[in-house]
């Protein structure tokens, strides 16, 4: 998959060649009329698998086993006047394809629809920079589509540069609208409609996701830069997975059904900074909290090595620790009276690592209209206190243009 993977970088390079000689500067008119002018493309594509014997499909027991190929094309485009203002606008198209042996369980008689199925998430961006005071504004529009979902989104953004661009203020806000088919998992469809019965699905529900940031960077010296980054999210509407099966402490089986609406909080630091001329370090720490009880702490270390002009590795480690929310119960220990209720084993008391490296080759290979800039494999491994255990390979290269 990589050897195939990498033939399609160079492709779309190839392509993105092509594209920087259409989109140039005219300065055949009068007024030095501008039209966008190549900028940057990034190509990332990763393979995720992932083992486990606690899936919240068949009621916290039964297997996990998923695998996930997600590839994302990312390019921009710039115009600039001569006042000083830049405008940019990118494009962003992403597709996953992934297999789900949890989800296939589902329907216990056929395989189902989400046993495999393709994620399809294209994006807009724009925003506009002045050069000369710093300030950006921007906008966005996505959109995700799976078998049984569909999300539309939308937002804004800002940042502001002060103290001669020693500190900077940015802040954003985001809302998105979800729709959901609702697949009921088998043993679960006595209430559904004898048209929909047999392939399990019981009508369609919407959420609603509002989420802002606002975050505060401050370059503390030459060597040293700290953030300050204040989250909130909330969201309404149908926050459940319809077809996670729960078995109370009778033996009784029902589904997964949590409140309907979710306020979440994270604070987080980061502080990044150069060690001697050849090694950098990048730490983050994040403090969640939400209204439905729980909690965790996230602790992020890279550790940048640079190995020659063109050759560098990174490797990093994390740590997170969550207490689970009220909610949450194993198989058969819910009470019988309980209304909400999940053995979705993410929503539990857990601790986890995740270890890897990153290898990054700095090519600055310059032809007619770009510059292949870099190229990054990394590798990771992650081990949940459940015992779910995951790997993750990723392979991605960047160019930039060379403003022709």
């Amino acid at each position: 998959m990589i050897k195939f993977n990498l033939t399609a970088l160079f492709i779309f390079f190839g392509i993105i060649q092509s594209l920087g000689q259409i989109f140039k500067v005219d300065s055949t008119s009068l007024y030095q009329k501008k039209n966008l002018t190549f900028s940057e493309a990034n190509v990332l594509t990763s393979i995720y698998g992932q083992t486990g014997n606690h899936s919240g499909v068949t009621g916290g027991v039964g297997t996990e086993q998923l695998t996930d190929f997600s590839n994302t094309f990312d390019v921009k485009f710039y115009t600039q006047s001569e006042t000083g203002i830049k405008h940019n606008l990118g494009l962003e198209i992403g597709v996953d394809l992934y297999t789900s042996a949890s989800s296939d369980n589902i329907d216990t008689k056929v395989s189902s629809a989400s046993s495999q199925d393709v994620r399809f998430y294209p994006s807009l961006r724009y925003n506009r920079e002045d050069l000369k005071t710093g300030q950006t504004l921007g906008t966005h529009l996505s959109f995700s589509n799976e078998y049984d979902y569909r999300s539309f989104g939308t937002g804004v953004s800002g940042s502001w540069d002060f103290n001669k661009k020693k500190t900077s203020v940015s802040a954003r806000a985001n809302g998105y609208y979800d729709i959901y088919d609702l697949y009921i998992a088998t043993g679960l469809r006595a209430n559904t409609s004898n048209s929909n019965r047999n392939k399990g699905q019981e009508g369609s529900a919407a959420r609603q996701s509002y989420d802002g940031s606002v975050s505060l960077s401050q370059v503390l010296s030459p060597k040293w830069q700290m953030a300050l980054i204040l989250d909130a999210a909330y969201q309404t509407g149908f926050l459940s997975t319809p077809f996670h099966r729960v078995y109370r402490e009778d033996g009784s089986l029902t589904k997964e059904v949590l409140p309907t609406t979710r306020l979440k909080i994270p604070i987080g630091v980061r502080l990044n900074g150069v060690l001697t001329d050849k090694v950098m370090v990048r730490t983050f720490y994040r403090y969640f909290q939400d209204s439905w009880s729980m909690q965790s702490h996230t602790a992020h270390l890279e550790l940048p090595v640079r190995l020659s002009p063109k050759w560098s590795v990174s490797p990093y480690g994390r740590y997170y620790q969550q207490s689970g929310n009220q909610y949450f119960g194993t198989y058969e220990t819910l009470p019988v009276a309980q209304e909400f209720v999940t053995s979705d084993y993410d929503l539990s008391d857990l601790n986890s690592i995740m270890v890897g490296t990153g290898v990054k080759y700095n090519a600055y290979k310059s032809y007619r209209h770009f510059s292949l800039s870099n190229i990054e494999c990394r590798v990771g491994y992650y081990s949940r206190s459940d015992g779910l255990k995951a790997w993750i390979l990723t392979v991605g290269g960047s160019i930039s243009g060379n403003g022709k």
